[in-house]
């Protein structure tokens, strides 16, 4: 029986999604769950797995074509199979939805032949800058499995091998590649923001102090109860989900001419992983308490690091917090993320002399930045906003009095 293949129902937040890669050509036989292709969105890269064991008849979308929700990009015949490789233990260990990454070419042998890869093979090479040179495939037709590349490793980790150096190239050696669907709309909603608002940023610092010592108290008893470290970015979304109640404008988002004013706090987080920093949303910040928050955050790290994040999770969001102290920057001026209005930027903590009581004392110090929209916040509610923050960093206890 003859079964068409469609794109996923894509969510409202993405239009249509493109062509990443046929995992298999016109013909081949493939089991249950096998990966057939790649489709990658503005978001996520989401992957479409073979229905039933079978055939893949006809490819009706080709790689680098737009397709739409739902839309048919393929045929398939359900059927017994008997030759094609069981990927079931594979699939099982990559993601249905993995982050976008840029494009690369498949790796060749040194003989000059080219065996498939699996996917999850290719991506591990990619990860230990490997070659598949001298790997050999228990796949069908010699095809390379993830399982053949751990081995590999393994075995050059238990003979000290080294990862092998690249060939020696012209120092003025130039590589070009395509854009990946993700970098190009976040190029296209970067030039938007800096085009389509009155953007404006300002600054304060905080005092970590205080901060610091709770996080020292605490850190093991919070740790044993709920599992989880103390880190500082709880209490930074905690203090703004109370600013952005105080000062609505900077939690409102932009929709034409109208102005749309969010009852509740959905806060982005800048997580990082191998393919980059991705923002995941915290629903509801306003509700919920420290180790809730930091759950959740350790949550999407290690969805992140999976590759498992969905679309659902990087959807919608009233506010952006972008933490750029944890690659050692001292200062920036983060740009909006629309429709949102504001966005405010951490950086590193650093031992400062500051005066205090008239003395000069070393006190760890964070400067903070606030991007926003001029044509909807001025830059009184900024400046309030900013220090509304920095009050409850610099004195946590108003966490608990709700002050």
């Amino acid at each position: 029986m003859t079964t068409e293949i469609k794109a996923p129902a894509f969510p409202e937040s993405v239009q249509d999604g493109t062509i990443a890669e046929w995992h298999i050509a016109e013909g081949d036989s493939i089991k249950r769950d096998q990966p057939l292709v790649d489709i990658e969105t503005d978001k996520v890269v989401i992957e479409v797995v073979a229905p039933t064991d079978g055939t893949l008849t006809s490819i009706i979308k080709g790689v680098g074509e737009v397709v739409e929700s739902n839309e048919v990009i393929g045929a398939f015949e359900a059927g017994a199979v008997t030759d094609a490789p069981d990927v079931a233990a594979e699939s099982a260990e990559e993601p249905a939805v993995v982050a976008a990454e840029e494009s690369s070419t498949s790796e060749t042998l040194a003989t000059g032949s080219a065996p498939s890869i699996n996917p999850a093979a290719k991506r591990l090479l990619e990860e230990n800058d490997l070659s598949a040179a001298g790997i050999a495939g228990s796949g069908k037709s010699g095809r390379i499995t993830k399982t053949d590349v751990v081995n590999h490793l393994d075995s050059l980790s238990v003979e000290g091998e080294s990862t092998p150096a690249p060939a020696a190239a012209s120092a003025r050696e130039e590589k070009r590649v395509p854009m990946s669907r993700l970098r190009a709309r976040v190029a296209e909603r970067l030039l938007e923001a800096t085009q389509t608002t009155a953007m404006l940023t300002t600054f304060n610092e905080v005092d970590m102090t205080e901060l610091k010592r709770m996080r020292a108290e605490y850190r093991d008893a919070f740790e044993t109860r709920h599992g989880i470290r103390l880190g500082y970015m709880s209490f930074f979304v905690r203090a703004c989900a109370e600013a952005l109640k105080k000062y609505p404008a900077v939690n409102a988002s932009v929709d034409g001419s109208d102005i749309v004013y969010h009852g509740y706090q959905d806060i982005g987080v800048a997580v990082s992983s191998d393919r980059g920093l991705v923002v995941p949303i915290l629903r509801d910040t306003d509700s919920l308490s420290l180790a809730e928050t930091e759950l959740k955050i350790s949550e999407f790290g290690g969805k992140a690091k999976a590759g498992k994040l969905s679309i659902e999770d990087m959807t919608g969001g009233t506010f952006t917090i972008s933490n750029g102290g944890v690659f050692g920057s001292l200062l920036s001026t983060p740009i909006l993320n629309p429709p949102q209005t504001a966005i405010l930027g951490m950086h590193t903590i650093q031992d400062r002399p500051v005066a205090r009581d008239g003395e000069v004392v070393i006190r760890p110090m964070m400067y903070l930045a606030l991007s926003y929209d001029h044509r909807l916040i001025d830059g009184k509610e900024a400046v309030q906003f900013l220090i509304a923050v920095k009050e409850v960093i610099e004195d946590p206890t108003r966490i608990l009095l709700n002050l």
